[in-house]
């Protein structure tokens, strides 16, 4: 029986599946290889992938309405929407100073320990309301999604009290509910030592276990639990008991691993089965090791280090080479790093951590979905998952990272319905 589609894309020049890879990321050489048919199509029911294939086959497989959308993608190339597992979206306020002292020279440590950084968002959100918050999301995801993100993640982190944190994953529900672009709220209230906690850090830390998360918890405002980890921040022994009581709440775990200086993030966690641990510029070989040997992602953040001016990259082609999943994500925050396209990041994946296209593709669709523990039902092109498709307008899905800082997004789908491009 053939299925009465919804929305109907055929002709693209080359349909980029990703197939095959939801019960577990793509490593080796899974990694390099996008699941290219060309002159594909896709058909959508009720907003979920029917049928994909050859024009031909799925052609065969369904029938059209006079209430069928057809899309025709010749000379396009087509995407799972594209999937960023990594942000601090949802702030008030902006460091364009910062910005300034980054080049004279200053280091990311040492604006933190002067006041700025992140105490200074943290100061700009806790006197917003949640209107403000909710307005500038908006703005953001916009222009996030006009870039062909479908799927973000997004963590609080600029409240540091149990009040503001939660008006920060409440208007983060709100943002779900106002835009096309589906969140995933992580509670990330282990963001940094608050000013007002930096002669007794472990007192926040205690702050953090005995209110913060049960009150979290309870709001069901977030499914993931995050912690930086890093010198002058949160220490192994300090994120390690955060996350065994996040994980005694139920929350899934994501760790900032291993960023500026190599503490063992990337092994606490593997140990502790998270979903993934972010940034590993300064991972080390154990840390590669044990990546290797997990289902833990690697989701690495190259726009980040572009954006501090820094060399050092983290090590992808090592990761790559020994079998860890890497995924790409922007890492999109006030400060380190202004940037929200994927594009853009894929651009930098390319050029500085040397992945190459297809890698990188893989990397911000597939990969960043298992990194969220969502690829089950989004990530690749296949009959069952959500209808979120990227419509690129080039030839060559390999122009996305090559036409460097050119939006190509011609449209976009979220759930088989046309929300970019009309």
């Amino acid at each position: 029986m053939k299925v009465k589609a919804d929305l109907l894309l055929i002709n693209a020049e080359q349909l980029v599946t990703v197939k095959g890879n939801s019960k577990r990321p793509a490593r080796g050489l899974a990694l390099g290889d996008p699941g290219i048919i060309a002159g594909g199509a896709v058909a959508v029911k009720d907003g979920l992938i029917a049928a994909v294939g050859s024009t031909v086959r799925v052609m065969e497989q369904v029938e059209m309405t006079a209430e069928t959308v057809l899309i025709d993608a010749r000379g396009t190339v087509v995407l799972p929407g594209l999937i960023d597992p990594h942000t601090h979206l949802l702030f008030a306020g902006s460091r364009e100073d910062e910005f300034e002292m980054k080049i004279r020279g200053a280091a990311y440590l040492e604006i933190l320990a002067g006041g700025g950084g992140i105490h200074s968002t943290v100061r700009a959100t806790r006197s917003a309301g949640e209107g403000e918050l909710v307005g500038m999301g908006q703005r953001y995801l916009g222009e996030m999604l006009a870039a062909g993100t479908t799927t973000a993640e997004i963590k609080s982190g600029y409240g540091l009290t149990l009040k503001d944190e939660l008006k920060q994953l409440r208007s983060i529900r709100t943002l779900a509910e106002r835009q096309p672009v589906e969140l995933l709220p992580t509670f990330l209230g282990a963001h940094v030592i608050p000013e007002e906690y930096r002669s007794d850090p472990d007192e926040y830390v205690a702050l953090v276990v005995g209110e913060m998360l049960p009150a979290v918890a309870r709001s069901g405002l977030a499914g993931c639990c995050d912690v930086f980890c890093e010198e002058g921040v949160f220490s192994i022994e300090q994120s390690r008991r955060i996350l065994l009581e996040a994980q005694r709440y139920g929350f899934k775990l994501k760790l900032h691993a291993d960023e500026i200086v190599s503490l063992g993030g990337a092994e606490l966690a593997v140990e502790l089965g998270a979903l993934s641990a972010d940034h590993l510029v300064a991972v080390s070989g154990r840390g590669v090791a044990a990546l290797a040997s997990s289902e833990t992602v690697a989701v690495l953040l190259p726009a980040t280090t572009f954006c501090l001016m820094k060399e050092r990259y983290a090590p992808a082609r090592q990761m790559i080479e020994a079998g860890v999943a890497v995924a790409l994500a922007s890492d999109f925050n006030p400060g380190s790093c202004p940037v929200n396209s994927l594009p853009v990041v894929m651009g930098i994946a390319c050029r500085q951590l040397k992945m190459t296209p297809a890698e990188a593709v893989v990397a911000a669709t597939i990969n960043a979905a298992h990194a969220l523990g969502c690829a089950a039902d989004r990530g690749s092109l296949e009959a069952g998952k959500k209808a979120d498709l990227v419509i690129f307008d080039a030839a060559d899905y390999r122009s996305l990272p090559y036409r460097f800082g050119t939006n190509l997004v011609k449209q976009v789908i979220k759930s088989g319905k046309v929300v970019v491009g009309g």
